[in-house]
């Protein structure tokens, strides 16, 4: 049974990576930073599922934080072979220079430096050199990095071309050492983070602009997820897949 460790699992596009997972076996590390009682409650439905699951607190832009869900994933399922790097957060629409420095170190530190923090620990574990058993990683960047988001997440979509930028680079770091990095890119995704934008409408709203027609579901970036994690795309690495409707 293959591991994974998935950050921010506790909803959107996290929870629903989480209950594919469980659903074709695999034992999944369900990281939340601060609402218990839904990521017990993915645990459960990964469980349900078929697989097995252990809640794993942490906020991911600190280093400690980081490392310990890492122990705590490994020590359940004797090793991890694959990682979601998928925390992050938004932050409601506004132009650039109306944004505070606050918000955007805020942005920053969670977006960037904690998908740097967890990438590094998988770096540090996985690789056949150090004594890992390889594996997969797959960060979530978003349509927004090539978008650049004007007017609404300017912040938010340099956030995300960081994590482009990582992963082209880890991929090529840790090819020979049995540990592929990719990245999703998602659109327009109807999950609840739409609501910290001040819009909790814009997928719905925005949807039919998009070339397919529609918002995307957050089960939609799982099965997406799942294949780069997955043994079908072995010769898979420093892809940057764009799952945005066409947008």
């Amino acid at each position: 049974m293959k591991s994974v460790l998935i950050t921010g699992a506790s909803r959107g596009i996290g929870r629903a990576t989480a209950l594919l997972a469980g659903g074709k076996g695999w034992s999944v590390g369900v990281n939340y930073t601060a609402n218990l009682a839904a990521a017990e409650a993915t645990a459960a439905a990964v469980r349900a599922a078929g697989g097995q699951a252990v809640v794993v607190k942490g906020d991911v832009s600190v280093e400690a934080d980081v490392v310990a869900m890492f122990d705590a994933t490994a020590a359940a399922f004797g090793g991890i072979d694959a990682v979601v790097i998928n925390a992050g957060i938004i932050a409601p629409s506004l132009p650039l220079a109306e944004m505070s420095a606050e918000r955007l170190r805020r942005m920053f530190d969670t977006n960037i430096l904690g998908a740097y923090f967890v990438a590094r620990e998988a770096a540090r574990r996985m690789p056949l050199d150090k004594g890992g058993r390889g594996g997969s990683v797959v960060l979530l960047s978003s349509i927004a990095a090539k978008l650049g988001s004007p007017f609404d997440f300017v912040d938010y979509a340099g956030s995300k071309g960081a994590v482009d930028s990582l992963t082209v680079g880890l991929a090529k770091e840790l090819g020979k050492q049995g540990v592929r990095v990719n990245a999703i890119r998602p659109g327009l995704i109807d999950t609840e983070i739409q609501a910290v934008s001040g819009d909790p409408e814009r997928a719905t709203r925005l949807g039919p602009s998009t070339p397919i027609g529609r918002a995307g579901q957050p089960e939609e970036i799982a099965e997406a997820i799942m294949f780069l994690l997955s043994d079908a795309a072995s010769y898979i690495t420093g892809a940057i897949l764009d799952v945005s409707g066409g947008r």
